[in-house]
């Protein structure tokens, strides 16, 4: 093999560090960016928050004044003692009448000026004014349904054994409330683990304790499937409650034909009216099939919109949310150190993180200035949606926007991710104004969330005794000149959770 030496020309693309931080900055979140400001905050000394800058210049104006009242005071107080050489006379009489004063006795009441509650304010520990007091940091964590279940087992008085039964009964309930094991499972399993010195558990001695913890908040919990879930609730209601007896009789016998809302069949069997079954399944739809969801809550979490769109005089605006960034400048005393300082190290320094501090300011104004570019097209564009709702939604691609701004499609697709539009209808992410396109019988477009938007009115504001079924819909559909198959519709109709039309069916 002949070793060889050649030259090749070729080009390629090299992403500097600069590009890299621009890119990097431009597809996070407004809380991601809030963090990644604080770190650069912490690492850089050459940046810092405008509102502080502001407090520093306050206190400067704050020292300056107050150094003109001392020195006015100064000027008076010389002032005064000057005249008092002047004024002699009558001197000691008037000490005297001082002492005389304060050598009289103090009154039980005296009154005066200011009281303890104006200087020191009850009720709070902390000055209002304290900015790095969080009234959540010492929230306790949310509460699960087995934390639930075992304080209230520790407030049960209960036999050691049959404690034990009990905690494994609720390791087995599932969050929504429901028994995940069998009662013969959990006997097997106990036994396994007992002692050689402890007693067998019996398979009566669980189903007693599972009883007991049935009887625990949430009602309905530790059932075993949806029937004992729906009964342990109606066992709970007082005897004297309306339709009580049908509706135990009703989820008894007929729970299969109320899934099904064989409405025919299960008043034939029932032998009840269409009135009073209405009323038995009004009570039943008042139960709960998973009571364990009432403990175990999932925690809300709060979005910051990164845009705020508004109707001013007709127009629409769109504006970048200030509160959602925090505002950050160069030191202008260190940035005019840099220039004094004679040391070289000292200078290296400063001067890197000068530079690094003016890369970051400018990879974060190219992130608002592309937002908010990006943003005001979709807002141009999707002015329907704003004035009338998804209905006028129109069909938009990542394409479309990259040539209306002339930026790359990928560049379009990070601005929108994990972006946020605050508008009078609500808060959106951006990626919501983008969707496909269907066609019309005339050759024109439609969104496909147009669609989902006519879709779910045409079920809401249908007769619950009739629903409209998938081919109805898409009828309905052909009819105001949208061309959409069947299986579209149902598509569309499951993406937002829509029953079919044979569950949706109610009885008035």
């Amino acid at each position: 093999m002949k070793q060889t030496l050649s030259l090749k020309l070729g080009q390629q693309l090299t992403m500097t560090p600069q590009l890299q931080q621009a890119i990097r900055l431009l597809q996070l979140s407004a809380l991601d960016l809030q963090q990644e400001i604080q770190n650069t905050l912490e690492e850089n000394p050459m940046l810092e928050l405008a509102d502080e800058a502001a407090e520093g210049n306050e206190t400067n104006d704050n020292d300056q004044s107050l150094e003109s009242t001392l020195e006015s005071t100064e000027s008076e107080s010389q002032q005064a003692s000057d005249n008092a050489l002047d004024t002699t006379v009558g001197a000691e009489s008037d000490v005297a009448d001082v002492n005389q004063e304060f050598d009289a006795p103090i009154g039980e009441e005296m009154p005066v000026d200011s009281s303890w509650e104006d200087v020191y304010p009850t009720g709070s520990s902390l000055p209002a004014g304290d900015s790095d007091y969080d009234p959540m940091a010492n929230r306790s964590a949310d509460q699960t349904l087995t934390d639930h279940l075992q304080w209230q087992l520790n407030l049960t008085p209960m036999a050691a054994s049959d404690r034990t039964i009990a905690l494994a009964i609720i390791d087995s309930i599932d969050a929504n409330g429901m028994l995940t094991a069998t009662t013969e499972d959990l006997c097997e399993a106990l036994n396994t683990q007992r002692e050689s010195d402890q007693d067998e558990i019996e398979h009566d001695d669980v189903c007693a304790v599972l009883q007991r913890i049935q009887d625990f908040d949430p009602i309905g919990v530790g059932a075993r499937d949806l029937q004992e879930c729906l009964l342990l609730q109606l066992v709970q209601l007082p005897a004297e409650t309306p339709w009580l007896s049908e509706a135990k009789s009703l989820i008894t016998d007929y729970l299969d034909l109320l899934g099904s809302k064989d409405f025919t069949t299960l008043k034939r069997k029932s032998r009840l009216t269409e009135s009073e079954l209405a009323c038995a399944m009004a009570l039943i739809r008042t139960l709960n099939p998973r009571p364990g969801t009432a403990i175990a809550e999932e925690s809300a979490d709060y979005i910051v919109p990164d845009v705020v769109v508004r109707k001013f005089e007709g127009r629409w605006l769109v504006e970048l949310n200030g509160e959602a960034t925090p505002q950050i400048r160069i030191n202008p005393v260190y940035e005019n150190l840099a220039k004094q300082v004679a040391s070289s190290n000292d200078k290296t320094y400063i001067r890197d993180n000068l530079q690094e501090a003016r890369w970051f300011l400018k990879s974060l104004q190219t992130r608002h200035d592309t937002l908010l570019r990006v943003a005001s097209k979709i807002v141009e564009v999707q002015r329907g949606f704003l004035e009338y709702g998804a209905e006028a939604m129109k069909p938009l691609i990542l394409a479309d926007i990259a040539e209306a701004v002339d930026l790359h499609e990928s560049t379009i697709s990070r601005v929108t991710s994990r972006k946020y539009m605050s508008t009078p209808r609500g808060v959106y992410e951006l990626k919501y104004f983008f969707s496909s396109h269907v066609g019309t019988s005339s050759g024109g477009e439609v969104s496909s969330t147009a669609i989902r938007a006519l879709i779910e009115k045409l079920t809401g504001d249908e007769d619950p005794r009739k629903p409209l079924s998938d081919s109805k819909i898409a009828a309905i559909l052909k009819d105001q000149n949208i061309n959409v198959a069947r299986r579209t519709v149902a598509k569309y109709r499951e993406s937002m959770s829509i029953p079919p039309s044979n569950e949706r069916k109610q009885l008035v």
